[in-house]
């Protein structure tokens, strides 16, 4: 016998529940903002529209499904199933932190603050929610992602951006090149490597492209095409800085070995959760053969 589909409610702890956490009452955490000049019916009322979406998503799941509640802190913890509905309820960056503990399951996006959210990957608004979640095959679209796979196995998947480089952003050594380049490669010493998508596209690689001024154009996001950029790089007798930028195709990767004692990995801004790379180790970075398949 087949199961249920299960939705599973992706939410996150609001700035007001953060804020009362930290102080212990409302009052204390209006206090400590009144001090600052800020007003806390600002973030309330954020909190409570946040609330309410998430009320209303809720209640439009068919009663035969099954349901389950996960906040974002907890998804690396959690266990995704084939017949999953994901349903996140928030922000465009909870869909991206969702984005890689998933193998092929619809995600679709409610908006629980339109016009202060983007919008881009929250698509929805929750008074839809019973039409979207009761159709038999919502239109959906493939976006593209970018995955990070070391030497030793360990590997690493976002929606928007892969970061390689030092924790804390500082000084990071390697030895950059792409995979099939003749094995040309350079010495570089940086704040850092950045691979972007077309989903990334709005967010930091875009500030970074701009900042450039490149003529490289940005990927779209179901196009499976990433753009790679060196933060920083800085020029020495021992470092270069000729490979700054560039773009990789679906079958190209590009090739970092490590040159300090410890860099990073993490994707979508989840610094909590990096693969962590030492001394030699070589880590390839491109197009990863999943999609996030979300809900138009």
């Amino acid at each position: 016998m087949s199961l249920a589909p299960r939705a599973v409610l992706v939410h996150r702890t609001t700035e007001y529940e953060e804020l009362v956490a930290r102080h212990g009452t409302h009052g204390q955490a209006a206090f400590f903002l009144r001090s600052r000049g800020r007003d806390i019916e600002e973030i309330a009322d954020r909190h409570r529209r946040t609330r309410r979406a998430l009320a209303e998503v809720t209640s439009a799941v068919p009663l035969t499904w099954r349901q389950a509640q996960v906040e974002r802190a907890d998804l690396d913890r959690f266990l995704f199933a084939p017949e999953d509905m994901v349903v996140v309820v928030g922000q465009d960056g909870l869909v991206a932190n969702v984005a890689k503990y998933l193998s092929g399951q619809p995600v679709v996006g409610f908006d629980t603050d339109p016009g202060r959210n983007p919008g881009v990957l929250v698509r929805h608004r929750p008074q839809d929610a019973a039409k979207l979640l009761t159709s038999t095959t919502p239109p959906v679209d493939e976006l593209t992602m970018v995955e990070a796979v070391a030497d030793d196995t360990q590997r690493l998947v976002a929606l928007n951006e892969i970061y390689l480089g030092a924790g804390g952003h500082q000084t990071a050594r390697y030895r950059l090149g792409l995979e099939d380049d003749g094995g040309v490669v350079e010495a570089q010493a940086s704040s850092g490597v950045i691979v972007g998508t077309g989903t990334g596209a709005t967010g930091w690689i875009r500030s970074v492209w701009q900042e450039r001024g490149t003529r490289l154009r940005l990927p779209a996001p179901t196009e499976e095409r990433l753009l790679w950029f060196v933060r920083e790089a800085w020029p020495s007798p021992a470092t270069g800085t000729s490979l700054v930028a560039g773009e990789l195709a679906a079958a190209t990767r590009l090739r970092l070995t490590v040159e300090s004692e410890r860099l990073v990995a993490f994707g979508d801004g989840m610094e909590t959760d990096a693969v962590a790379l030492t001394w030699g180790q070589t880590v390839l970075v491109g197009v990863c053969r999943e999609r996030l398949r979300l809900v138009c």
